[in-house]
């Protein structure tokens, strides 16, 4: 790999959640960062700066979970490019601890654009050929495990969530404040809405979690793909609907869909593969064949992206 380090820094406490680690809002927002240091190292600095007349939007994203990152842990990102189209790329980041083990891979795609209205338009050629001299390849380690990179046409809205009777875990309206230079909703919006989200699924559903007592037993992503469909603006709304498509003794399979519950149509959507772990251990926890009945009992036929 013609890996570049694009981003270096740290897990702050104030970034990590109830499980003691980096919540999966930041990997992303962390991820955003590095995706400006690599569009610099592309020929494209300020891509993100107000005063541009050309960016980059998230169309998809893929994050493989590979090694907690815990607060005050040093970790860097080091970014290359998978492929590139007509006006779109593929691209690669690998976030490392300090001693280089990967805490976590991701596969970017993002759109050229232009700033105001985000009609995509191609690549210059001096651009492509810096991409030539940053050529990456993904680690088999960092590469699609339980989830598939196959093209997506949404069936998520509103209605569909209501046929399938997919629970309400988040409901809000975007601020100015969660939106970038151009208005729309940034990037690391939608997981950090996700999170927030998961806790109103899980709620009592933890194994071996006794009810007034402190929960021994957590949960993590270990792979995320998110789909954009459209960027929400200052004002709009959105609605979380959560469900279970499935798993197995070891992980769990999560769709969610964040729509616009005016109109009914999707702003995006994600599948998640999650795990439970024992807070003190950190290791998984394995589902006893009754928790494992109700898993089943519970998914929901046909759910996808």
């Amino acid at each position: 790999m013609a890996a570049i380090e694009v981003w270096r820094g740290g897990v702050a406490t104030w970034e990590c959640d109830s499980m003691g680690h980096l919540n999966v809002g930041f990997y992303v927002a962390k991820s955003m960062e590095a995706l400006a240091g690599l569009a610099a190292e592309l020929g494209m600095p300020r891509l993100f700066a107000p005063s541009a007349e050309a960016t980059l939007v998230v169309r998809e994203q893929y994050i493989r979970f590979l090694k907690e990152a815990r607060p005050g842990a040093p970790v860097s990102i080091e970014g290359g490019v998978l492929a590139m189209g007509e006006t779109d790329a593929r691209l690669l980041f690998l976030m490392r601890h300090q001693d280089g083990e990967l805490a976590a891979g991701f596969q970017t795609v993002v759109a050229h654009v232009t700033a105001g209205e985000g009609r995509p338009f191609p690549w210059p050629d001096r651009i492509r050929a810096r991409a030539e001299a940053l050529a990456a390849e993904v680690p088999e380690r960092a590469a699609p495990r339980s989830l598939t990179l196959s093209p997506v046409e949404t069936q998520a809205s509103l209605a569909r969530a209501d046929a399938l009777g997919l629970r309400r875990t988040g409901l809000g309206v975007v601020a100015a404040g969660d939106c970038d230079a151009f208005g729309r909703m940034r990037t690391e919006g939608f997981m950090q809405r996700l999170s927030d989200a998961i806790p109103h699924f899980f709620a009592g559903r933890r194994p071996g979690n006794a009810e007034g007592q402190p929960p021994t037993v957590g949960g993590a992503a270990v792979e995320y793909r998110l789909v954009h469909h459209a960027w929400p603006r200052p004002g709009d709304r959105v609605e979380l609907r959560s469900g279970s498509s499935g798993g197995d003794a070891r992980i769990r399979r999560l769709v969610h869909w964040m729509l616009d519950p005016d109109s009914g149509r999707p702003w995006a959507s994600a599948e998640a593969i999650a795990v439970s772990f024992d807070l003190a251990t950190r290791r998984l926890v394995v589902l006893s064949d009754a928790e494992l009945a109700r898993v089943e009992a519970e998914a929901v036929p046909d759910l996808g992206l």
